[in-house]
């Protein structure tokens, strides 16, 4: 082995910002857990396979739920979820959390969508003042495939078309001047006022503060044309424009 190889580090550690799907418990019934998340499968059973999840604990931290995390854990498993880690509760939910091999994540806002992708920092993204002053994104170019975007503490304004794999992310409102194909997330942070515009709707899911959508639910008769998506009384509204 050479010198500059052994040299070279084997690892490193980056900090980086993930987006991951919380999955609220608001029941502490393990079979009555199961039978939502069987009738949520069937609805996008392709959005649900292989997600990494977090489990939201707040709404059930007072019951005797943390007695089964191991086997519930194993029950997402076997529907091919992929739980994480936990939020919530306390000490007994961390202890259970760690016996079920699951991390423990503190506060946080509430995301959903694909921790994989590559955020793109490249000349075509410029930030830019909205009306209220707050800070916005704005894209020029086509988002391809695979790329991420997020509007840290603002709107994400994309001049173009946004292709199948990619994914959008804001903390305001979310405007696509073009066929929206990928994802589409605005209000991560919790913004329940925040809205998604876009002038052809193909989306695979959108998302505001955290309620989504998928492909398979949305009416044939919005597809191509354009919308908005809004949040209203805690159901996703998407309506043409």
């Amino acid at each position: 082995m050479s010198q500059s190889s052994s040299n070279k580090p084997a690892l490193e550690l980056k900090g980086r910002m993930m987006t991951l799907t919380m999955l609220r418990l608001l029941n502490p019934s393990v079979e009555v857990l199961a039978e939502a998340l069987d009738r949520k499968m069937q609805e996008a059973p392709d959005f649900f396979r292989h997600l990494p999840v977090v489990l939201d604990v707040e709404a059930v931290a007072d019951t005797d739920l943390y007695l089964d995390l191991a086997g519930l854990v194993g029950l997402l498993r076997a529907r091919e979820f992929l739980p994480v880690g936990i939020r919530g509760g306390d000490e007994r939910w961390s202890q259970a959390a760690e016996t079920a091999g699951l991390g423990v994540f503190s506060g946080g806002a509430d995301t959903a969508g694909n921790g994989g992708r590559k955020r793109e920092e490249a000349a075509d993204v410029q930030p830019a003042p909205s009306a209220d002053g707050s800070p916005s994104l704005v894209v020029t170019q086509p988002v391809r495939s695979g790329q991420q975007l997020y509007a840290r503490g603002g709107d994400l304004i994309i001049l173009s078309s946004v292709s199948p794999g990619a994914e959008l992310l804001a903390d305001g409102h979310i405007h696509v001047y073009g066929t929206l194909y990928g994802r589409a997330l605005a209000g991560v942070r919790g913004d329940a006022n925040a809205r998604i515009f876009c002038q052809g709707f193909r989306a695979e899911l959108v998302s505001v503060a955290g309620t989504y959508s998928v492909s398979e639910q949305f009416d044939e008769g919005l597809l191509g044309r354009p919308v908005q998506v809004s949040l209203v009384e805690d159901s996703l509204h998407i309506r043409r424009l």
